[in-house]
């Protein structure tokens, strides 16, 4: 068991496959998503990361996770998560895990809120079939009808289907397909639909019920800064000459 990846949403599209199928995919993208706290058996009894994504403004964070980040050399950030992972799966703190962590065709686990839909109605909100549109029912069509019994038990049973508050739940869609990734740009395209509204937080997980694949990196895909190594490949090489 690895760690996974905060994603934001960023809306959805389709790609197109071999032969000019296209596909509906699901755009998330990956930013600054770096591991921010390590959770230990022997500290917090249990094995963990914490990872944060999204840099924040420094106002706009409370004094104690100022020191918490701090404390991992770390920016600031919008949105931590904690991850359970095996004993071998820590990484360094503050390393930056990329959207390569996910490789193409893998199958993953997508945990978001659901849209909220306020109030709604028992036909909406469960798919009640309604009353009838005759035979003595009038005004109310739409409603769930009788939802307690006689003088035994006397009572509505806890957990009753009836009309409610809808949507705005955490909701996990498993089995989804990982079609591309973009490093550049920090981009994972999942097919099918997620759950949330755009700009909504989304986790990836590994799928519980398929096995990761063997190209998937562990513990992680961690960002390399390759810049001042390739800056002075690119260097001119200095010269003796006699200028005199």
């Amino acid at each position: 068991m690895r760690t996974g990846l905060i994603a934001k949403k960023l809306g959805m599209t389709r790609v197109f496959a071999d032969g000019g199928i296209h596909v509906p995919v699901t755009v998330l993208q990956v930013s600054d998503c770096q591991v921010v706290a390590h959770k230990t058996t022997e500290t917090d009894g249990y094995n963990a990361l914490q990872l944060g994504s999204n840099n924040a403004k420094v106002k706009r964070v409370t004094q104690p996770m100022r020191g918490h980040f701090a404390k991992a050399k770390v920016e600031p950030k919008s949105k931590t998560v904690e991850f359970r992972i095996e004993e071998d799966g820590f990484i360094d703190l503050g390393a930056e895990i990329t959207v390569e962590h996910f490789v193409s065709g893998q199958i993953v686990d997508v945990t978001g809120t659901s849209k909220g839909k306020g109030f709604a109605g028992a036909m909406k909100r469960h798919n009640f079939a309604g009353l009838r549109a005759t035979h003595g029912v009038s005004i109310s069509h739409r409603s769930h009808g009788s939802t307690g019994q006689c003088q035994d038990p006397g009572r509505v049973f806890k957990g009753k289907k009836m009309a409610g508050h809808m949507g705005d739940k955490r909701k996990t869609v498993q089995n989804l397909e990982v079609v591309s990734t973009d490093l550049g740009r920090g981009l994972i395209l999942v097919k099918g639909a997620v759950p949330g509204s755009k700009a909504g937080w989304i986790i990836i997980n590994d799928s519980v019920k398929n096995a990761r694949p063997d190209n998937a990196p562990y513990p992680g895909a961690i960002r390399v800064d390759v810049a001042p190594a390739a800056a002075s490949a690119d260097a001119p090489a200095e010269t003796t000459e006699n200028k005199e």
